[in-house]
């Protein structure tokens, strides 16, 4: 598979998403949206991963 930076910025984006950024959820949660900021988080989370497979697919096909 070719280099592809979309790939790679996908990845990362989806690995820092990850990770417990806990000064925003601290902040989030002081705000009382902890629940909304998960999903929102969630949400991203599975768009990007889509993108990810279709990102992967579209360099296989290549």
């Amino acid at each position: 598979m070719k280099i592809n930076p979309r790939i790679d910025a996908l990845q990362l984006m989806l690995t820092d998403l990850r990770t417990r950024n806990e000064p925003i959820r601290h902040k989030a949660a002081f705000k009382g949206c902890q629940p909304e900021f998960q999903t929102l988080v969630s949400r991203l989370i599975k768009q990007l991963e889509d993108e990810l497979i279709s990102e992967k697919t579209t360099n296989l096909d290549n």
